[in-house]
């Protein structure tokens, strides 16, 4: 079974300075249908204008991911670590027992699009930590490059939680295809540009998640970045 999550029936939150979409219930959005999918509970796509950002704030026991699509963002937390991601980096933040940070669009002139993902920690209570990977284009191009695992497979960030996360760049010409192993999940969510999904037309913001389904393809794709998660 697919079931789509098409981009405008998410959650929506304007302040100004931040325009963020979510994927599952965030803040003051709640959607009792739409809490979480396994393992993974947040997809905000967020758009921050120059110069603005999110002020030093805390977390505990979650394993945050941050993807950026476009422009830059400053990260400054409790460990110490300091570091600007851009587009092709993955950032990884294990909250553990608790740590604090802040996000800022460096720019004054360009905004930061970014996808910030979190999942629930297969243990709690751990110490807090930081990773960073640079994933070139050429590794997504038509192909499925796994850029987080709870064992580090093939260069990919260490994320404490049972999941794998993949991303992939899709253009027309380009397919795919990926088995899912009996009683697996997966979600998927188009980060820009436009793709086929076992047949189903997918826009930027669109999001599936796949149960009880043997495999997976995506095809047709119109500059296509697609973010495919592995869910026990």
């Amino acid at each position: 079974m697919i079931d789509i999550r098409r981009a405008q029936d998410r959650g929506h939150a304007n302040l100004g300075w931040l325009n963020s979409w979510h994927s599952f219930s965030f803040g003051d959005y709640y959607d009792p249908k739409h809490t979480q999918f396994r393992a993974l509970r947040v997809i905000n796509d967020d758009t921050v204008e120059p110069g603005r950002g999110f002020g030093t704030h805390g977390h505990r026991d979650m394993e945050i991911v941050s993807y950026v699509l476009e422009g830059a963002l400053a990260h400054k937390d409790s460990m110490g670590t300091g570091s600007i991601i851009r587009p092709g980096s993955v950032q990884r933040m294990s909250a553990g027992t608790g740590v604090q940070h802040s996000e800022f669009n460096p720019s004054q002139s360009e905004k930061a699009h970014f996808l910030q993902i979190w999942f629930l920690p297969n243990e709690t209570g751990i110490s807090p930590g930081y990773e960073e990977k640079y994933f070139d284009d050429t590794e997504k191009r038509g192909r499925l490059r796994l850029i987080a695992s709870p064992d580090s497979a093939d260069g990919s960030v260490k994320i404490h939680a049972d999941a794998k996360l993949f991303a992939a760049l899709v253009d027309d010409g380009e397919r795919v295809e990926q088995t899912i192993v009996p009683g697996g999940y997966v979600y998927v969510h188009v980060a820009r540009g436009e793709v086929s999904l076992n047949g189903t037309r997918l826009h930027a913001g669109d999001g599936a998640s796949l149960t009880d389904e043997s495999h997976l393809v995506l095809d047709q794709g119109q500059k296509a970045e697609a973010l495919v998660f592995e869910l026990a």
